[in-house]
């Protein structure tokens, strides 16, 4: 039986990493798991299983690379000095929202709201989801509805050419102006400018007790720079990939 050649058999470490392949090459989080522990950050913490791009991320957004323990592709992650980052939406189409409410093996409430996304035999009739926005918070609170599910892809600014980038959220702050970013981004009607940032929320309840988190948050622009607009337009191995 014929084989590759020997020559890392005897300097493994010298042996190539296989590259990353997933429809995009990293994840923009906005917090992690400290024990069983849900912790928000201030700066941007991003995660990829390409050492390429980790290196590149460092480069624009500071931190360092480090492993981590993950069941999934993106083994390596950087807690940036960055809480915002200019990045590049291709179309109000790279958004993609639903509600969900999670199983063991996956959804098993998926809607936009007022109608079923899924299964195939429910789709498109009407879900039984509460109509106040309260009632909505207070079902997913208590893990007997559905909650946002926004996903967002992206180019970097800085560096369009390391592919697209994806940040899921379900904040229910976003999902309160998710209109008014799409509503911008279908004028823009191409690529647009955006910035992604997490912005400080401070208020003391009426309880009194001080209450401070970061909510996502979605900036347009406007079109593209040319500059921008020419290297994306160089042909992307990222382009068009489905969510």
């Amino acid at each position: 039986m014929s084989r590759s050649l020997a020559i890392f058999d005897t300097d493994p470490d010298a042996k190539p990493r296989p590259r990353f392949v997933a429809d995009t090459v990293g994840r923009f989080r906005s917090g992690r798991m400290i024990g069983n522990r849900p912790e928000s950050l201030s700066e941007w913490r991003v995660t990829t299983g390409d050492p390429d791009t980790a290196k590149a991320i460092t480069a624009l957004m500071g931190g360092t690379s480090e492993e981590w323990e993950t069941a999934g592709e993106d083994g390596l992650e950087i807690l940036t000095d960055k809480d915002a980052v200019k990045i590049v939406i291709d179309g109000v189409e790279s958004i993609r929202a639903r509600m969900v409410l999670w199983g063991r093996q996956g959804p098993i409430h998926e809607c936009d709201g007022a109608v079923y996304l899924s299964p195939d035999e429910d789709k498109g009739t009407p879900c039984g989801c509460p109509k106040l926005l309260a009632d909505r918070k207070a079902a997913a609170k208590s893990g007997r509805g559905p909650a946002p599910s926004i996903e967002l892809k992206f180019r970097l600014a800085d560096d369009p050419t390391l592919g697209k980038f994806k940040f899921v959220s379900g904040s229910w702050e976003l999902v309160k102006v998710l209109h008014e970013v799409e509503n911008a981004l279908e004028r823009v009607g191409g690529p647009a400018l955006c910035t992604l940032r997490l912005e400080l929320v401070e208020f003391t309840t009426k309880a009194g007790v001080d209450v401070a988190y970061r909510k996502p948050v979605i900036d347009v622009h406007g079109k593209v720079p040319a500059d921008i607009d020419a290297v994306i337009n160089d042909a992307s191995p990222w382009d068009d990939v489905p969510f």
